[in-house]
């Protein structure tokens, strides 16, 4: 008899994945192999004779899926748990995975067989999300090059693996970088003004390096956001404050020099979007998205620039004259390590406020408890944690508990008010480690499907990550009102996620246009400023008590304070990728301290002092597949402020509202167009006055 194959862990389909297992020696064992049936199952279709949505269309949607769960897996791990072992298996697998992505479109046989079957009456026949990823895959295929001749085909797959390798070196040195530096102090006087929840943070993780004693503390600060935003923000000692602003520019800087990469990352995306018919790299990305054009998202941020950079300036102006005040001098431009100190104790004194004093009652714990209840009586769900324990290798299956990849990570179920049917799984994992990648998101893990035909459902599995305040001593994770924000923005990702119920895995969950992605996520966090809600997820940690009135009104009054700079800032992200992407020939290789004064001239206060160019660790359109995108973060936000504006109308906690989201736009995937869909929702096109008024700037 021969052995018995061994169990997969990359590519099984699971809610309950085997971490543990996920050795960099399995996935160079199961990533190949997923490969090999995935080719196999292209094979199949592209010997079809007789064309029917199953063979063909249907056979195409599901041929990756062991393999889309298997990579995603492995990259997962390289975000929060990120070594040597593991970069080197990526780096070693990522041309296969990337050459099987490529060659799908350019295959000449299988784009053949769908063109037919594309053609055939019977697609007229098919559900309005079956017809919708016919004509997605065509645009698809032709978008990627199906119609090239075969010495294009060949340098398009070239250049295809070639901006993974880059990306992905892209990303390791920005967080190479990130790790290389730290600061760290035994002088108090020299963290004076620091929140108690930042120093205790930065004694903790000065303790966990091997600084500092009971006798004689230390401090430690690192380039972590939770680390140097409090310092950048609150502490009395300017030199401080430049030290760490003088940090920030060593990101993607030095020896872990990006500027290389970010001109080969740009030149490839040019020559890949000319060889395929398209202008510019952005009108390539835009396309199929609701903007329609790079030209048109450069339009759409151009204009919010215009409407938004007087009060920008004037904002700017008055924490220059107020530092002014304070410090009893002439200062004529404020330096960039200053403003947000000085932004700070303006705000603080205009509206009595400190954003510090929200901490004790946002516990991590009741905020997510509390919103979990809101969008259980929204949409009709329930979500329920199950116990978690974090494996060693060799060690027992724990029973009746969910294996994680760290001991923090907690493990939660959706399922359906009414039936009770499980509808999503999701990790959640929200603390900084030196290991761990920055920042916030949610990923799928697994794409789920509802039942159909014989078929059961298949729930969907994802997480959602951050690096938010560390519990402390005894006392939990206290967040600020920002870190609760981005917890509901998260979240807003997961239920998009979890709550789809499109059949086509290729246009399910969060499978939609770039510019509709970020609205089920950025709508979220307009609960977590309702007054109601915001009585409802606070508890002081000690005593139980709710935020206090008092301290809730300055905080809600306070809420557009900074607004417009907040906003320019967004809008400068959003013009510095367009115009890198639409007019490439204008900055391929200058100096990118150059290309980022040029480009930014009209979206910073004339005379500041910039540091280093953001662009060198700007991971997100480097590393993160916003590239061309990130004009979509105020896309979407012109989309959620406008649709906000319903539930304000109906209700907040109007149910019936919530089921009509949850209908319209959280399970509808891609079945449809977006504009479509937010038509359905609101009975109108989106008007972008909505989100001017909730900022103030109009």
């Amino acid at each position: 008899m021969g052995s018995m194959k061994r169990e997969r862990v990359f590519t099984e389909e699971t809610q309950e994945v085997k971490w543990s297992e996920l050795t960099p020696e399995r996935a160079r064992e199961e990533i190949p192999e997923a490969i090999g049936e995935a080719q196999r199952a292209v094979e199949r279709i592209c010997e079809v004779r007789e064309p029917s949505y199953e063979n063909t269309f249907g056979a195409l949607d599901e041929c990756d899926a062991a393999l889309s769960r298997g990579w995603q897996r492995l990259l997962h791990l390289s975000s929060v748990a990120d070594s040597e072992e593991i970069r080197d298996v990526v780096s070693e697998l990522m041309p296969q995975v990337v050459e099987f992505g490529v060659q799908l479109p350019l295959n000449e046989r299988l784009y053949s067989v769908l063109k037919e079957a594309s053609g055939r009456e019977w697609v007229q026949e098919l559900s309005t999300e079956r017809k919708r990823y016919v004509e997605e895959t065509m645009a698809l295929f032709e978008e990627n090059g199906a119609g090239l001749d075969e010495a294009s085909k060949e340098r398009l797959s070239a250049v295809a693996k070639r901006l993974a390798q880059c990306s992905r070196e892209f990303g390791e040195r920005v967080l190479d970088s990130t790790n290389a530096w730290e600061y760290v102090t035994e002088d108090e006087q020299e963290v004076q003004g620091l929140p108690e929840s930042a120093l205790a943070a930065a004694r903790q993780d000065a303790t966990e390096h091997g600084y500092g004693s009971e006798e004689k503390p230390a401090w430690r600060f690192s380039l972590q956001f939770t680390s140097c935003r409090p310092v950048l923000t609150y502490a009395h000692n300017e030199e401080l404050r430049k030290r760490v602003w003088e940090g920030l520019q060593t990101r993607g800087a030095g020896k872990y020099d990006t500027q290389e990469l970010i001109h080969e990352i740009l030149t490839l995306r040019d020559e890949k979007a000319k060889l395929l018919g398209f202008a510019n790299y952005a009108d390539y990305t835009t396309a199929r998205r609701m903007v329609g054009s790079g030209r048109h998202a450069l339009d759409f941020i151009d204009d919010l620039h215009d409407r938004v950079e007087g009060a920008f300036l004037r904002e700017q102006d008055e924490i220059r004259r107020y530092a002014e005040r304070k410090e009893g001098r002439k200062i004529e431009v404020l330096e960039p390590w200053n403003v947000g100190y000085w932004a700070e104790r303006r705000r603080q004194e205009k509206y009595d406020f400190n954003s510090e004093e929200v901490r004790p009652y946002f516990p991590m714990d009741h905020v997510l408890r509390s919103m979990f209840s809101i969008y259980e009586e929204l949409y009709g769900i329930r979500i329920t944690q199950r116990e978690t324990y974090c494996r060693k290798s060799g060690e027992a299956v724990q029973e009746g508990k969910v294996e994680v990849w760290y001991p923090e990570v907690l493990y939660f179920e959706i399922r359906d008010g009414e039936s009770d049917e499980q509808l999503a799984a999701f990790y959640a994992d929200w603390y900084p480690r030196e290991n761990k990648r920055a920042g916030a998101w949610m990923e799928c893990l697994t794409c789920g499907c509802p039942g159909h035909g014989s078929e059961p459902r298949r729930p969907h599995l994802a997480l959602m990550c951050g690096n938010l305040a560390r519990p402390a001593g005894e006392k939990p994770s206290l967040l600020n009102h920002e870190e609760v924000l981005t917890i509901f923005h998260e979240f807003g990702h997961l239920l998009h996620q979890s709550l789809s119920e499109v059949v086509v895995r290729g246009l399910a969950g969060c499978n939609v246009a770039w510019d509709f992605v970020e609205l089920p996520s950025q709508i979220n966090e307009n609960w977590a400023w309702e007054k109601e809600v915001l009585d409802r997820i606070t508890r002081h940690w000690q005593t139980g008590a709710p935020l206090p009135k008092d301290i809730l009104e300055k905080m809600l009054a306070a809420r557009n304070d900074g607004s417009a700079t907040a906003f320019m800032r967004q809008l400068s992200f959003g013009k510095l990728d367009l115009e890198l992407h639409v007019h490439t020939e204008n900055v391929r290789e200058r100096d990118i301290e150059e290309v980022d004064a040029e480009i930014l001239r009209d979206y910073r206060v004339p005379g500041v002092r910039t540091g280093r160019t953001m662009l060198r660790a700007f991971t997100h359109i480097f590393d993160g597949g916003y590239e061309a995108g990130y004009y979509s973060y105020k896309w979407a936000e012109m989309l959620e402020a406008d649709a906000f504006t319903r539930f304000k109308r109906e209700g907040i906690f109007n149910k019936k509202t919530g089921r009509e989201f949850r209908r319209f736009i959280l399970s509808r995937g891609n079945s449809e167009p977006p504009a479509k869909l937010f038509r359905d929702f609101m009975g109108r096109d989106p008007d972008p006055a909505a989100m001017l008024i909730r900022a103030g700037i109009v």
